[in-house]
């Protein structure tokens, strides 16, 4: 069971990971669209760079939602709590 400091840093904590993931997301679009600025010849370079350098930045965004919601059950182990009822024909406990 989590504490009141536990859950106030944790959300936080996650808050700040939103924003920094936020932020670097928001840094991967403009530096793309610099880099497209500043070509020489005018040309667009090809799809699978700019794929592959969304993919570097989403990818750990991705993770870490990942990470925090297991953090968040590990925190919280009963919130997700089934109860099952046992059928009453032919079973002794």
């Amino acid at each position: 069971m989590a504490t009141p400091l536990a859950e106030i840093l944790f959300i936080t904590i996650a808050a700040v990971i939103a924003l920094s993931q936020w932020l670097i997301l928001r840094s991967t679009a403009r530096g793309m669209q610099h880099k497209a600025a500043q070509s020489a010849d005018g040309v667009q370079r090809g799809s699978a760079g700019r794929a592959l350098e969304w993919t570097y930045a989403i990818v750990p965004a991705i993770a870490l939602v990942f990470l925090l919601g297991c953090a968040w059950r590990a925190m919280h182990p009963t919130a997700v709590e089934v109860e099952g009822v046992a059928p009453s024909t032919g079973i002794e406990s």
